[in-house]
């Protein structure tokens, strides 16, 4: 029996897989990312997590055919290498990956992702008609989009494609992003900046209500739990239903997918407020053909199976690349 592994690098857990040829898990391994001294023991903590991974499947690393690894970044794709992460600290300037990874499973075939890419490649691993153009769309704390198009998984020269998040929106740009850019979609609609959001809309607009906006524990989640009971909570996620609106268009317009799976916290627990407004208003936004939009069917596993996809059909997500 042949086998491939996954490795998810997140700033907060490392988690790794083993699986089969048809990608069915074998055995599996999670722990916390270190915060330091310095990369070389995030590195450490990701070989002794694929051990652990490997012992819990009963199979020896160097018998690994290949692995993927989904992770934050930003990346160095040609030393793979995880560079300067902003959420991790400081002293943690380089975290080597793919080479420590091949001299630990004894294979060239090690492929290194940004997470959403290999959320993407998950999902078309695992789709029933492993789609050739779709799109994975992660709304969390940030928002970012692995691309497929035509049978190509796209990263860029430096591994940043995907960086959706980041369109620019709102040519006024009334809400500063986490980037510093002004007017990026993210800056509206993700996880981290709804919150920022609303105390905006609150202090330039007439609104009363009975959330505490102007409280530094304000989150997102307090806005999606009032929805229904507070006017002002229902105005916000309205008028963050309209960026997304904005955003999915322009996804849709610039690669032509034919399904849009969605993941990420936000999205996740909040589908019908998130994601059926979107649903109802795309049409009137699209001039080219309308893709399904669908929650991811991976929910929290889509970067690790992901990985674990990549590593099983050479960082494509095509099933018919996976050996015999």
């Amino acid at each position: 029996m042949a086998t491939y592994a996954g490795v998810d690098l997140g700033a907060t857990h490392v988690r790794a897989i083993v699986g089969d040829e048809t990608g069915a898990e074998l055995g599996s391994h999670k722990q916390r990312t270190p915060e330091g001294p310095t990369g070389i023991a995030v590195t450490e903590a990701v070989l002794e997590t694929l051990r652990s991974a490997c012992a819990n499947a009963d199979v020896d690393p160097t018998a690994l055919q290949g692995v993927g690894i989904g992770s934050i970044g930003p990346l160095d794709l040609t030393d793979g290498a995880v560079e300067n992460p902003s959420n991790l600290p400081d002293s943690i300037d380089r975290i080597p990956l793919v080479g420590p990874i091949r001299n630990l499973v004894e294979t060239d075939n090690v492929h290194l992702h940004n997470d959403t890419v290999a959320g993407v490649i998950g999902e078309r691993f695992y789709s029933e008609r492993n789609p050739t153009s779709m799109v994975y769309l992660t709304i969390s704390t940030g928002i970012g989009a692995g691309v497929c198009v035509d049978g190509n998984v796209l990263s860029g020269w430096d591994g940043n494609a995907g960086e959706v998040g980041h369109i620019t929106l709102d040519p006024d740009g009334a809400m500063q992003c986490g980037c510093g850019k002004p007017g990026h979609w993210e800056a509206y609609a993700s996880g981290q900046n709804i919150p920022r959001y609303a105390k905006h809309l609150y202090e330039t607009e007439d609104w009363e209500t009975d959330m505490d906006v102007l409280s530094d524990d304000f989150s997102a989640i307090d806005v999606y739990a009032n929805a229904g009971d507070d006017e002002f909570a229902d105005y916000v996620i309205e008028r963050v239903n309209d960026w997304n609106v904005q955003g999915f268009a322009n996804l849709i317009h610039s690669y032509a997918p034919l399904v849009i799976y969605v993941g990420g916290s936000v999205a996740l627990n909040n589908e019908e407020l998130v994601l059926d407004p979107v649903r109802e208003r795309l049409e009137d936004h699209v001039f080219v053909n309308m893709p399904d939009i669908k929650l991811t069917t991976l929910g929290d596993d889509v970067v690790l199976k992901g990985a674990l996809a990549s590593g099983l059909t050479r960082g494509t997500g095509d099933r018919s690349r996976v050996p015999e």
